[in-house]
């Protein structure tokens, strides 16, 4: 499943907060995406179209959940890069990855015993 950005921003915050209103997703993002309710309004059907997301109603108000798992997705995402620019190239990915100055040295540590413990 594909995931656009802006349907990222919400899933990440109900894989953070589990199951919010269209109120409370639109409070929490608002103020970094500038998004008023009906934009939230109008990701969310597009995210119960793919199945991203389910709701359960209560009374009047529907509580979102995320659909799917959030590893699953990452992975998806991953496989989708890996694919559509370094040509299933694992390697060139990382190779860019490491030269690029943003990890920091914990994160180099951890990809070395990654690579060279197991």
């Amino acid at each position: 499943m594909k995931l656009t950005d802006s349907e990222w921003k919400i899933a990440n915050c109900l894989w953070k907060n589990k199951s919010m209103t269209i109120a409370e997703i639109t409070a929490e993002l608002s103020e970094s995406t500038g998004w008023t309710r009906f934009t939230v309004i109008t990701l969310l059907k597009r995210m119960l179209e793919k199945g991203a997301v389910s709701y359960v109603q209560d009374g009047r108000t529907k509580k979102f959940s995320p659909a799917i798992d959030k590893s699953e997705a990452e992975n998806e995402e991953v496989e989708s890069l890996l694919d559509r620019v370094y040509n299933g190239n694992a390697g060139l990915l990382i190779s860019n990855i490491i030269s690029s100055d943003r990890l920091t040295e914990e994160q180099i540590e951890e990809l070395r015993k990654l690579f060279w413990e197991e």
